[in-house]
């Protein structure tokens, strides 16, 4: 009985046991690449404001750079620069004639995740408009 129950479609149950191995592997390998995983923190990267197209007002951020820490693949993370990080806040979703407080965006390359950003939020300082004169007010 034993013999029969071993040997009955071998080549289905060796071809079983092979696809168990393999899925088994890819687990492991996927369990192990996300237990190694570094971060690193980026210190003054400066925080662009993106508005809207047709105001051409210089606005100001309150603080004007961030602190960014991020974390991803050892290799990744080690070969990693500044430049590869973008930090913006979009000012072009509120009123544009007070200031205000906006949250800041990180962008990065591809797995990698951000996991804080400080501050969270900066002001915008939105500055006067000019003042307009007439043409007709002139002495």
């Amino acid at each position: 009985m034993w013999r029969k129950l071993f040997l009955t479609n071998i080549g289905w149950k060796l071809m079983s046991l092979a696809l168990a191995f393999l899925i088994w592997l890819l687990v492991q390998g996927v369990s192990n690449d996300s237990s190694t995983q570094t971060e690193r923190t980026f210190t003054d990267l400066p925080a662009q404001l993106v508005s809207g197209p047709t105001d051409v007002r210089t606005f100001r951020l309150n603080p004007d750079v961030v602190q960014v820490t991020v974390k991803g693949p050892p290799g990744i993370i080690k070969a990693l620069t500044e430049r590869e990080i973008r930090v913006f806040v979009d000012g072009s979703i509120t009123d544009p004639t007070r200031n205000f407080r906006q949250r800041v965006e990180v962008a990065t390359p591809t797995r990698l995740t951000v996991v804080r950003v400080e501050p969270a939020e900066v002001e915008i300082i939105v500055p006067p408009r000019p003042a307009t004169t007439s043409p007709r007010s002139k002495p």
